[in-house]
């Protein structure tokens, strides 16, 4: 049976395959900085009532598969993502500045893909095969 999100308007299944890179797609998010940045996308998908299917959080780029509200827009959704991350990663490590000037942790650009000519299981099975940290439906890091 088909899941099915709600709200006091609406019924829906929004999906959509994101990944994204740190800037200059330098190989930083290991160790402590991997489970940071999970644990903020964690927090910042839960503000903005985005849902996160599954993901992965590997050393130079990050996969999520998500479900959004149709009042969010997935240029929002990344927005806030980036921006929020990227302006907390800074002040929870300073020393982070040195590695990416002009406060930019991100890059600026963004891969979306729609589950609409390919199955959801089709897109979990690539994401569980990329190598990197994992972000099953709450994000976990391997080894906590």
């Amino acid at each position: 049976m088909q899941h099915y999100r709600t709200t006091p308007h609406s019924k829906y299944d929004l999906k959509v395959h994101l990944v994204f890179i740190p800037k200059y797609r330098k190989k930083i998010l290991t160790g402590v900085v991997a489970t940071t940045v999970r644990d903020l996308i964690r927090q910042i998908c839960r503000e903005i009532d985005v849902e996160i299917v599954s993901g992965k959080v590997a050393v130079d780029h990050v996969h999520l598969f998500v479900s959004y509200p149709p009042q969010v827009s997935i240029s929002d959704i990344m927005k806030k993502i980036k921006g929020k991350s990227s302006y907390k990663m800074f002040s929870i490590m300073p020393n982070l500045r040195k590695i990416f000037w002009g406060r930019h942790f991100w890059s600026r650009g963004y891969l979306a893909v729609s589950t609409g000519n390919i199955t959801d299981e089709m897109i979990q099975e690539y994401i569980k095969g990329q190598e990197g940290e994992s972000i099953d439906g709450d994000i976990t890091v391997e080894g906590d």
